[in-house]
């Protein structure tokens, strides 16, 4: 697969994955990679190109972790989400977040009953299995806190009572790069909840052309009947069986840490790379190594999912921003100085 630049080099896979002692026959994991790999193909057919934000989203449901999209308007990270699901026969629920979007709106509330004369709770958008997060920046930090313990736990906590969340359950949630009025930066410890930051490119001129030719051919993006389901929650539950038997080698969570560890002592950086982060990594590229056919990690997985797994988890130096530097840039800086196991 060609790969947009700014997620990593996630190319096509095509072998065969082996399988180790106790993981799903290869028949079931091969299925399963076949047909989570067709996802692409029918997600293109409402969304032309974003190959690697689709492989993405994709590692992210395999290592059950959420995904952050960051694009300008327009260029359909909300339909590339809506696609996926259609495909994925995942429950789907989109949310707006607006200023005035209290917590209850999320995780759902008591509603008092006049005929019982009870309490009743009502599940909130947040009890699905692809949740949506439109413009997550937009809403007030307290809503999105509201979104922490779903995320890290999933489960919601209403009036002391924890109630658990769907399997799977991820959050994909979008934010304009270049819109800062009206808009709260996501803290910290909510970024790091993101397994992967993905950025949604503007297309390059052929497939602009081809976006206006489907229009012109009368396509509506709000009409996603044409998709056909592909995959099912049974495909990913074989996927991820699979991808826990990857092999990985102590020389490579070396590398890993190693990674981790020199975006600390940058000079260019007040906040590297915590544990968390480094343990994403090795999520990311452990699914990647299985969608490419491997029972095994190799570095070039690593360097794959650098991108997308630690872009998020940086802070640069004021200076540095000055001189134009960018957290994509540092990450290739750091992945050129740390020496590649052999």
């Amino acid at each position: 697969m060609t790969t947009p630049p700014g997620n990593g080099d996630l190319a096509e896979a095509t072998s065969v994955v082996r399988t180790a002692p106790g993981a799903p026959s290869a028949q079931s994991a091969d299925g399963a990679r076949e047909a989570l790999g067709a996802l692409r193909a029918e997600v293109a057919k409402a969304v032309v190109g974003q190959d690697a934000v689709v492989t993405g989203l994709v590692i992210a449901l395999l290592c059950r972790g959420h995904v952050l999209l960051e694009g300008v308007p327009g260029v359909a990270k909300t339909l590339l989400v809506r696609t996926l699901a259609a495909a994925l026969t995942l429950d789907f629920k989109r949310v707006q977040f607006t200023p005035d979007l209290m917590p209850g709106d999320i995780t759902g509330s008591l509603i008092y009953d006049a005929k019982t004369s009870e309490f009743e709770f009502r599940e909130g958008p947040v009890f699905t299995n692809l949740l949506l997060a439109d413009e997550i920046n937009r809403t007030p930090p307290k809503t999105q806190a509201a979104l922490l313990e779903a995320m890290e736990e999933r489960q919601i906590s209403v009036e002391g009572a924890a109630r658990g969340l769907p399997d799977p359950f991820i959050v994909a949630a979008t934010q304009n790069p270049i819109e800062y009025e009206g808009t709260y930066q996501l803290p910290e410890a909510q970024l790091d909840r993101f397994l992967l930051k993905l950025t949604v490119p503007l297309p390059p001129r052929d497939q602009e052309i081809a976006v206006l030719e489907r229009h012109a051919l009368g396509f509506d993006p709000r009409d996603l009947s044409h998709i056909r389901a592909v995959a099912t929650v049974a495909d990913l539950a074989a996927g991820r069986a699979a991808v826990s038997q990857v092999h990985v080698g102590p020389e490579v969570l070396g590398y890993i840490v190693d990674i981790a560890r020199a975006t600390r002592q940058s000079p260019s950086l007040q906040l590297g790379v915590s544990p968390r982060g480094a343990t994403a990594l090795l999520a990311g590229a452990r699914a990647w190594a299985w969608l490419s056919g491997r029972a095994y990690v190799t570095p070039d997985d690593v360097k794959a999912l650098a991108r997308p797994a630690l872009r998020h988890r940086i802070q640069l130096r004021p200076e540095a921003e000055l001189e134009g530097a960018t957290a994509d840039g540092l990450i290739d800086a750091v992945l050129t100085s740390v020496p590649v196991p052999r």
